[in-house]
């Protein structure tokens, strides 16, 4: 199957952490590199960020990242990309003139203009994975949303209009009935985790911080304020004998000069917990699953959550998850048996969850125990492809100009 994926913003070859860098990202990493390695030819197509940068880059699973020339040679934060998703657009449709795909999988709304731009007369049908969706940001964000306008609108119209919508939680099965998208239009593949790099043991675990209290706890995302640090810092005022550790943002050496990192800093000074936290700033993806399993209770606490890979890579590594009970952690923590879920923006809620588990050393094991159970039967990165395939599949097999496939 000739397979084109469009994320205009979220490339894979991106380091994470940045601001527009982090769960998409991967997804669109490891979907492509599991799909390549069954035999798929995929081409992902995302926006030319530097002038430097090859047309084609090829990723060591065989698929193919091609650099797409659509606005200024240079990054830019994604809200800033709309009024470039035509140039984007018209030139996946002068590639695909020449090189038909079998299907596209658009990430993310712009990435799905464009992709139907591209498709428009090539008879290439479209299956959209919006990852966010605009009504969602706008009623947690208010006047801070800073997405275009027509983000809304857009969103409705596409997930209307393309062959289908590829949800990754039943959270925004709901949220797409209520922008008018028919339920038999949206099929829900989660997103996944990679179980053999996140894994209950190490090779010695090196590289980790030293403890500085009996308990560890650990918070990791982009370093923006939508992750909830804010509210596990506070929560950590109520936790005695823990600190905490937050993982994400820019290089170690750049975080005082970081917004969110010197709010937080300030936050854990007036709050209480002070010297307890710790921000670590950007770590090595290959330290990730040590620093994970230092912990004794990891911390997603959002306000909300599209869908949020964290719980999945500590549930994978064994380590229980204090969760907010909002979009896609709904479905990957079971609450009671992998973890705790909470109210958003509780942090008595979370301070109390985080007690209970603290004070049990045998229901950490247990929950840890299950997490792992429960990613290692739903969310590898072999059932999300499992899963897709299957989507693509029916979507050609509907197509009417639909062709043979392997």
């Amino acid at each position: 199957m000739r397979i084109a994926m469009v994320s205009e913003h979220a490339s894979p070859l991106a380091a994470l952490g940045g601001p527009d860098a982090g769960g998409q990202n991967v997804y669109v990493a490891r979907l492509a590199e599991e799909l390549a390695r069954r035999g798929h030819d995929v081409t992902v197509y995302t926006r030319r960020n530097a002038a430097d940068l090859p047309d084609r880059v090829r990723l060591p699973g065989g698929a193919v990242v091609e650099h797409v020339p659509a606005g200024p040679p240079s990054p830019l934060p994604k809200d800033d990309l709309f009024p470039h998703m035509p140039a984007f657009g018209a030139h996946l449709a002068r590639v695909w003139g020449h090189d038909r795909p079998d299907v596209a999988h658009a990430h993310f709304w712009m990435s799905g203009m464009a992709s139907q731009l591209g498709a428009h007369g090539h008879g290439v049908p479209v299956v959209q994975t919006f990852h966010a969706l605009g009504t969602v940001k706008r009623r947690h964000q208010g006047r801070r949303d800073t997405s275009p306008h027509e983000r809304i609108g857009i969103e409705r119209q596409l997930g209307r209009t393309c062959d289908r919508v590829l949800a990754t939680c039943t959270d925004e099965v709901h949220e797409l009935t209520e922008l008018g998208v028919p339920p038999r239009q949206v099929s829900v593949v989660p997103c996944g985790v990679d179980t053999g790099h996140f894994r209950p043991t190490g090779d010695g675990d090196t590289g980790v911080p030293a403890r500085r209290a009996r308990h560890r706890l650990l918070a990791c995302g982009r370093l923006v304020p939508r992750k909830g640090f804010d509210r596990a810092i506070r929560a950590l005022g109520r936790i005695p004998d823990a600190e905490l550790l937050v993982a994400g943002g820019p290089e170690p050496g750049r975080l005082g000069a970081d917004p969110e990192a010197r709010r937080l800093r300030r936050l854990a000074d007036r709050a209480g917990p002070g010297e307890r936290v710790r921000l670590l700033g950007a770590v090595d993806p290959a330290r990730m699953p040590a620093l994970i399993r230092s912990a004794d209770v990891v911390l997603c606490t959002p306000a909300y959550e599209p869908f949020g890979i964290v719980p999945l890579e500590a549930m994978a590594c064994g380590v229980p998850v204090v969760a907010t009970d909002v979009g896609g952690h709904r479905d990957t923590v079971a609450d009671g048996r992998t973890g705790r879920l909470v109210p958003p923006g509780d942090p008595g809620a979370i301070a109390a969850a985080v007690r209970e588990l603290l004070a049990d050393g045998e229901l950490r094991r247990r929950c840890g125990a299950a997490g792992r159970d429960r990613v290692l039967a739903r969310f590898t990165w072999q059932r999300v492809a499992d899963g897709t395939e299957q989507v693509y599949r029916q979507v050609l097999a509907a197509h009417p100009l639909s062709k043979e496939v392997a």
